[in-house]
């Protein structure tokens, strides 16, 4: 569930007011008697979670009594979670959770929030809720065990979007502001409780600009900030999986760490080898995990989009069912082992160094020179094994039309790295080295549909070979695999198109 909200400050002599001028045609505004709710939250004793916009409580008298809020990116727009559980402890779906942000240290009680809450609900003429609008009387206090002093007390009010559109929350902005409300800086109410400690920088460094006149060492940083928080932001999505909303939230984790893995290749000369192997050698163990995970995910969803490819000449119904079971059986397999990846010791250890690279990555001395001397040279590299065949796999000039299918996904491989390195630099190297970068890409979304269409033929031989007396299966995934066959020579024909375009946006540094 994703929760959206407006956080308004107001006056000692705010009243709500009438809201039904927001609401459409039939609209109505229930106005339910006030409720006291009491919340507990916890964290870490250096604050971890709420530094980090995160939010564990456990609140009285909900059916469904334990909640995590998770940042999206977006101010007031937050992920909900909500588990049940006893009041003895956090529960442990919850706890793992948020692994990423309090990294293995205990998680304790920290601030007990008491919140006298006045309600309007506005529905439409069918009485679906368009927003609930609440103010808040709010009393802090410090959670028992806690060593916190906490004593506040204050007033807000809070829009919570349901089903209504951008037009209705402004109109109510509108009566809110003309009643003395001001909206305010989203701050949840736990974090105002627990005062400037709870405001202070979270671990992870945000990415930003680097300086006018850079050195190597400060794009190498952001570049490795950028990486880890590509990988840290989508932990908590995988772990819900389809309850997150986000399908592509194992793609996007794995691609986290192919990148920051990438990275860590291309600015080797610049990085101390005994920090950034080990961490690469983690980063290749985290990968692979999820890499399984996702490989079949695009299997299941290819099954049926190249069984409907020819509507024409259906496939049998009944054998793609027996397909799809048997890759929903490695998916169940797959997804078991990335869960047990991510409760292991050694995926909190890859965490915690994770979160000191992102403080401080292991640079050598190298990487005070200034970037426009340096970074040119390092990102020659992988581009001329792209496209000069410099490297042990031969590039594009090697490749040939009728070759082996390995040998134009090590293309492919460069190719990532190729764009990645260009990606790295180019807040420092200009618009050359970000339109190349995009002109890469699209070389390399091509290699990647030949990649997947070679991959799901083998895949639908294999699995009709696992099965000898099933015919009908074995007549299913034979067409299945001609049509991906298809598919690797159309990917084929067309490379050489796309890869001209590429080739003629390089710059003369990278010749």
């Amino acid at each position: 569930m994703v929760e959206q909200e407006r956080k308004y400050a107001v006056p000692a002599d705010f009243r709500l007011p009438d809201l039904s001028p927001a609401l459409p045609a039939g609209g109505r505004v229930d106005s339910p008697a006030p409720v006291t709710l009491v919340a507990t939250y916890f964290d870490t004793t250096d604050l971890r979670l709420a530094r980090a916009g995160v939010s564990l409580r456990h609140r009285e008298g909900d059916e469904v009594p334990w909640t995590v809020k998770l940042p999206t990116g977006s101010p007031g727009v937050r992920h909900e979670i909500s588990r049940p559980g006893s009041t003895e402890a956090v529960p442990t779906e919850l706890a793992e959770l948020v692994t990423v942000y309090h990294r293995g240290a205990p998680l304790a009680a920290v601030a007990l929030v008491s919140t006298v809450r006045d309600i309007r609900r506005l529905r439409d003429a069918d009485g679906e809720l368009l927003a609930e609008v609440v103010e808040d009387r709010v009393t802090s206090l410090a959670a028992e065990g806690s060593t916190r002093t906490v004593d506040l007390s204050f007033r807000e009010v809070e829009v919570e979007r349901g089903s209504a559109d951008a037009d209705l929350l402004d109109r109510v902005d509108e009566l809110l502001t003309t009643a003395g409300a001001r909206l305010a800086e989203f701050v949840p109410k736990h974090v105002k409780a627990l005062g400037a400690a709870a405001r202070k920088a979270p671990d992870l460094v945000p990415p930003g600009d680097v300086p006018a006149e850079p050195t190597a060492g400060d794009v190498v940083t952001e570049a490795v900030r950028r990486g880890v928080r590509r990988i840290l932001r989508y932990d908590p999505l995988v772990r819900l999986g389809e309850e997150a909303g986000d399908v592509d939230a194992v793609r996007k984790m794995r691609v986290g760490t192919r990148r920051l893995r990438s990275d860590l290749r291309t600015f080797a000369p610049l990085l101390d080898a005994t920090w950034a192997d080990p961490l690469a050698d983690e980063l290749r163990w985290l990968g692979g995990v999820l890499g399984e995970a996702r490989d079949v995910e695009v299997l299941r969803d290819r099954l049926r989009r190249t069984a409907a490819a020819d509507p024409v000449s259906p496939l049998d119904a009944g054998a793609l069912d027996r397909l799809d079971a048997a890759l929903a059986a490695r998916q169940r397999q797959a997804a078991t082992e990335v869960a047990d990846a991510l409760r292991s010791p050694r995926y909190v250890a890859l965490v915690e160094s994770l979160v000191a690279a992102d403080r401080a990555p292991g640079l050598t001395g190298k990487a005070d020179a200034p970037a426009g001397k340096v970074l040119p040279r390092l990102v020659r590299k992988p581009w001329r094994r792209l496209a000069h065949g410099t490297g042990r796999h031969g590039g594009v000039p090697a490749l040939d039309p009728v070759g082996p299918d390995e040998q134009w996904h090590d293309v492919r491989k460069a190719a990532k790295r190729a764009r990645y390195a260009l990606e790295a630099v180019a807040p420092v190297l200009g618009t050359g080295a970000a339109k190349l970068a995009r002109a890469v890409r699209e070389s390399q979304t091509l290699l990647g549909a030949h990649q997947d269409a070679a991959v799901a033929a083998e895949t639908w031989t294999e699995l009709a070979l696992a099965h000898p007396d099933d015919p009908v299966l074995a007549v299913t995934a034979g067409r299945l695999a001609e049509r991906e066959r298809a598919e690797v020579r159309r990917a084929r024909a067309d490379f050489p198109d796309t890869w001209r375009r590429a080739v003629r946006r390089r710059k003369g540094w990278l010749r």
